[in-house]
């Protein structure tokens, strides 16, 4: 378990803005009006974000009146968080919005350039029931985008409803797949550096709702979701030795895996279908890299060298495997079967390259990179071609995806004495870098997939 030095200088914002994928789309905004429908094709580079106009959802009881201005800031700054749009205030309005069903007056929106417009209604039964009725128009055609739709759930559950109204238009305006209904797991810090306290806590994608998994009493490091995110992955030094544990989020009962006297097990990841985890094991000095089949059986060894091979992660169909080793030398990444034999390297640049992770699109695989007195977040194809860095900071690592393959959530560590990590993200182009706010200190982040 070789960490990375902790090097210095800070970011490069032009760097981290305006860097483009060459054949990897990136965002722009393009308003078709009556050509055609209202769409943010991700095609091209930096964008002017599309205008929307969001009034707050109606209340359609009095119980409801609260609970509907909560749910349309919060679909409101789901859709401005991603930099794709841009909400028009209350104060430019024309038309209110009195009623779900109103008439739309639409040359009333085209007014003030709103391209899309989102109307929405709340209710909150005695028992506490809260429903979420919407509908998004296409202002300049002047038509409906798809079907309205509607969603219940408990009052504590309110920010999901809200999360899933803003899924929907994301994916009805971009056509990608969507991600604010999803969490991440991560390793809340706390105390000095010379006396950092870490523990498990989970929360909603944009640090929302945290929750602790673990307490204080040891370290723990490199939480992993479950493809179904019902199960996190992590190792513990509770034992004086890093061991994995798997541990059910509902309930946080845990137990370890390969548990071996002696033995140091890390760097889990779960398999596509959550069957197998695949993950370093270190013994007699060497490092290589292990699969387990959780229902049972004996590890098996998939390297066999004299380097130090770690940070393993499937390809999404489960086929390949990208970790990093340094059998050239200096850590590079290198794809092989997931049943082992043939490796391949894929990183030729200057520099070290660490903790790789597979896109869930399968099309990309993202890097933490080291080089010149930097660190970087980075993206390559599958292949390695295409290599592009996204961040560059006194110290940059870890990064997770999105569910849908088009956001990177990270973290950061400043300069100095003092310095505490906090987690950031970032879209595939380099664009919309974004602080996370978790209240406090905040490190190797993981992302679950959408919630069920």
């Amino acid at each position: 378990m070789r960490p990375f030095a902790r090097l210095a200088p800070i970011l490069a914002p032009a760097l981290a803005a305006l860097l483009l994928i060459p054949g990897l789309p990136a965002q722009t905004a393009l308003a078709q009006g009556t050509q055609g429908p209202l769409r943010i094709e991700i095609t091209e580079g930096v964008i002017e974000p599309l205008p929307f106009a969001l009034p707050v959802f109606v209340a359609e009881n009095a119980a409801a009146g609260q609970m509907a201005q909560r749910i349309s800031e919060t679909v409101a700054a789901d859709l401005t968080g991603t930099g794709l749009f841009r909400r028009i205030g209350p104060e430019a309005f024309i038309s209110r919005v009195t009623a779900f069903d109103s008439p739309i007056r639409y040359p009333d929106w085209r007014a003030i350039n709103a391209q899309a417009l989102i109307v929405g209604a709340v209710n909150v039964s005695a028992s506490g029931q809260v429903t979420v009725k919407f509908r998004l128009f296409d202002v300049f055609a002047g038509q409906e985008m798809g079907e309205g739709l509607q969603l219940g759930g408990s009052e504590s559950g309110w920010r999901r409803l809200a999360h899933k109204v803003a899924d929907t238009v994301y994916s009805r305006i971009t056509g990608e797949r969507p991600y604010f209904d999803s969490r991440v797991v991560f390793v809340a810090e706390t105390g000095p550096k010379n006396d950092r306290r870490k523990r498990l806590a989970i929360m909603d994608y944009d640090g929302e709702n945290i929750r602790y998994l673990t307490d204080a009493s040891s370290i723990v490091l490199a939480p992993r979701f479950s493809p179904a995110g019902d199960r996190v992955l992590y190792t513990s030094y509770e034992s004086g030795i890093p061991r994995i544990y798997m541990m059910e989020v509902s309930t946080a009962q845990r137990r370890v895996l390969d548990d071996q006297q002696g033995i140091m097990t890390f760097a889990p990841r779960f398999s596509p279908d959550g069957q197998s985890v695949v993950y370093s094991l270190s013994t007699g000095g060497n490092t290589d890299i292990y699969v387990l089949n959780l229902s049972g059986g004996q590890p098996r060894r998939l390297t066999s060298a004299p380097s130090i091979e770690t940070a393993p992660s499937f390809s999404p169909d489960g086929g390949r495997v990208v970790f990093e080793s340094d059998r050239s030398g200096a850590p590079q990444l290198y794809v092989m079967p997931a049943t082992g034999g043939e490796v391949r390297r894929i990183s030729f640049g200057e520099g070290r390259y660490g903790t790789p992770v597979w896109s869930p699109r399968g099309d990309m695989i993202a890097f933490t990179k080291q080089n010149a007195g930097r660190f970087h977040i980075g993206v390559m194809r599958a292949d390695g071609s295409e290599e592009r860095l996204l961040t560059a900071s006194f110290l940059d690592e870890g990064p997770t995806w999105a569910p849908n393959g088009r956001v990177i959530m990270f973290m950061r560590e400043t300069a100095g004495a003092g310095g505490a990590p906090s987690l950031y993200s970032v879209d595939i182009s380099g664009r919309n870098l974004r602080r996370v706010n978790t209240g406090g200190a905040a490190s190797d982040p993981a992302w679950s997939p959408l919630l069920p």
